[in-house]
């Protein structure tokens, strides 16, 4: 993040113009793209959507024995006692349909639920196939508002929005069409007011959908603004920039509740047109049934019974409430596709939905399964060049060298000159000029988690999680048990300050290890190589921050677990580089030797 006085959030009203390219039209590429989610999750969506349309059918039956009761008990003057067949077949499909929705609202949420986890799982396997190069040049906050806040926005279209759209398409004129033999002036009203309802949403929701773009936009900028000055706290204290910054925050809030309450203003407005001509249709029905009845209006052949008056005054309604739900829940379409450009101008592009739907997200993410001791590796680099932004010449340039399996070699050289790039490139997690085999394979061959598994790579600021010690150890190995934890801490010198701790490993620990010094963080990062079984070692600095005996306490275990395994060590102490054979240095211009 950026910690000088001219960082301010950018405006909502201003994108960059990445994501206004993406976001200003989302296109019928992203509508297509949505209808092949909602293919991934095809069995519950068809239950969601089948199950208000057997309810519109139940409801039309529920609705003509109704009229029949009352027809009878006013109309006839039927006794009490007969009518409770007919009270029973109304309270049965009653029941009938209560059951129907609730199914049908179970299969949607079920859908959505199923459709948003494997897409949370394809994008985060994007983020790791990407690996940090590219997650270094993106805002932490608004990735982890992709992940969240955006993909969670495209719940309600495939719960909600869907199973309405469907009913709104077909029931209102199955409906009308079912009136049509019982009266046809009243059915034909409800016939040529019910289709101007969607013509006027349609034109309401291209409002609705530019404006939940906007606020989508301002909302992830808040998010990643906000989570960039949270992780900065102290040092924006330091440089006396806490009230500046708290100032930025509420102006990009106020922003965000402008956005906001423009999307309100279109969803009000689109409400109040169903309700118009809603009441309008349901107006002109009861009008007619009551001129008919005190014989100003003759259009009929023969009387209008009760009971046809009642089935007609009782479904006009009815024919609205699928048009009713459907704009209550037309604007989660708009909300859909907003999020979906979103999505696509952040990652460039989207999960394939054939993809989705055979799991190929969550086979990247699953771990390797448990393999026997693996053999040593062996890497072989040739004419490799690393080049890093802002820096006119390479920091690796035209790097040749091997390693044998099971040879263990230290890797020196000045500070800053290139040495963790190094290793990162040889870990998969940056991309460069020149080939890296890997076993005699190049590395951009290996499946992501089969070179996770052959390759360990330990940083300078090992990452460590919020909770225990414990738990970020069964990070590297989540079946082990507690023997296998104590074991690997004791060799990793980890049980040497933990005794001393509150809970020895189940001492919990703050964001990023906080709680902890760098020696102390990189010896737990130790501690989960030695619950790993990797072909090839990869350590970056791991005695940096070590008193002399806890040093060679550590180093000695690094090499007795490198036995028959392949380690390269980055180091700037010279007792570490005596314990190597073999040493390798960074030149200044970015030359192996």
């Amino acid at each position: 993040m950026s910690l000088t006085p001219a960082a301010q959030p950018v405006p909502a009203d201003e994108p960059a113009a990445p994501l206004a390219a993406a976001a200003s039209s989302p296109g019928r590429a992203h509508a297509r793209w949505l209808a092949g989610l909602a293919r991934a999750a095809r069995r519950p969506l068809m239950a969601a959507v089948a199950a208000p349309l057997l309810a519109g059918a139940l409801l039309l039956a529920q609705t003509w024995f109704l009229a029949q009761v009352l027809h009878q008990a006013i109309a006839e003057g039927a006794p009490v006692g007969t009518l409770y067949g007919g009270i029973a077949v109304v309270a049965t499909l009653m029941g009938a349909r209560v059951l129907l929705t609730w199914l049908g609202e179970r299969a949607g949420q079920r859908a959505a639920e199923s459709i948003k986890l494997s897409l949370r799982q394809a994008l985060f396997a994007q983020l790791l196939a990407r690996g940090p190069q590219w997650t270094r040049g993106q805002r932490s906050g608004e990735l982890a508002s992709m992940l969240a806040e955006q993909v969670e926005a495209l719940d309600g279209f495939f719960s909600r929005y869907l199973p309405a759209m469907v009913a709104a398409a077909f029931l209102p004129l199955a409906f009308a069409l079912a009136l049509m033999p019982v009266d046809w002036v009243a059915g034909l009203i409800l016939l040529l007011t019910a289709p101007l309802i969607p013509v006027f949403m349609a034109l309401v929701g291209w409002g609705a959908e530019a404006a939940n773009r906007r606020h989508l936009q301002a909302f992830a900028r808040l998010s990643g603004f906000f989570a960039d000055r949270v992780r900065g706290l102290a040092t924006l204290k330091l440089f006396g920039r806490a009230q500046a910054e708290a100032q930025a925050v509420r102006d990009a809030t106020e922003v965000v509740r402008a956005k906001t309450m423009a999307v309100l203003r279109i969803a009000f407005l689109s409400s109040a047109v169903l309700e118009f001509f809603a009441a309008l249709g349901v107006a002109g029905v009861a009008l007619y049934v009551g001129l008919s009845y005190l014989g100003f209006v003759d259009l009929r052949v023969s009387p209008l019974s009760l009971q046809a008056g009642l089935f007609c005054l009782l479904m006009a309604p009815e024919v609205y409430a699928p048009l009713r739900q459907f704009a209550a829940h037309y604007h989660d379409r708009a909300t859909a596709r907003a999020a979906t450009a979103q999505l696509a101008a952040t990652f460039e592009t989207l999960p394939e939905p054939a993809a989705l739907a055979a799991g190929q997200g969550q086979e990247t993410l699953r771990a390797p399964a448990a393999q026997p001791a693996s053999d040593a590796a062996a890497l072989q680099v040739s004419g490799l060049v690393l080049r890093a932004p802002g820096r006119p010449l390479p920091v690796i340039d035209a790097a040749g060298f091997s390693l044998a399996p099971g040879e263990h070699v230290a890797l020196a050289g000045a500070s800053g000159i290139g040495k963790s790039t190094l290793l990162e490139a040889l870990a998969g997690l940056r991309d460069g000029e020149g080939t890296i085999r890997l076993d005699g394979r190049p590395l951009a061959d290996w499946p992501r988690a089969d070179l996770r598994q052959r390759v360990a790579l330990i940083s300078q600021r090992p990452y460590l999680q919020a909770g225990s010690i414990a738990g970020n150890l069964r990070l590297a190995a989540p079946q082990a048990d507690a023997e296998a934890l104590h074991r690997a801490a004791e060799r990793a010198g980890v049980l040497r300050f933990a005794q001393d701790l509150p809970q020895g490993l189940d001492t919990e620990l703050g964001p990023r290890g906080y709680g902890l010094s760098g020696g102390q963080a990189q010896r737990v990062a130790l501690a989960r190589l030695f619950l790993r079984d990797p072909g090839l070692v990869l350590l970056d600095e791991p005695t940096a921050h070590l008193d002399g005996g806890t040093r060679d306490a550590v180093l000695r275990e690094i090499l007795a677990f490198c036995e028959g395994r392949t380690l390269l060590l980055v180091t700037h102490d010279e007792a570490v580089l005596d314990a190597f054979p073999r040493v390798l240095r960074i030149q200044a211009g970015g030359r192996v030797a």
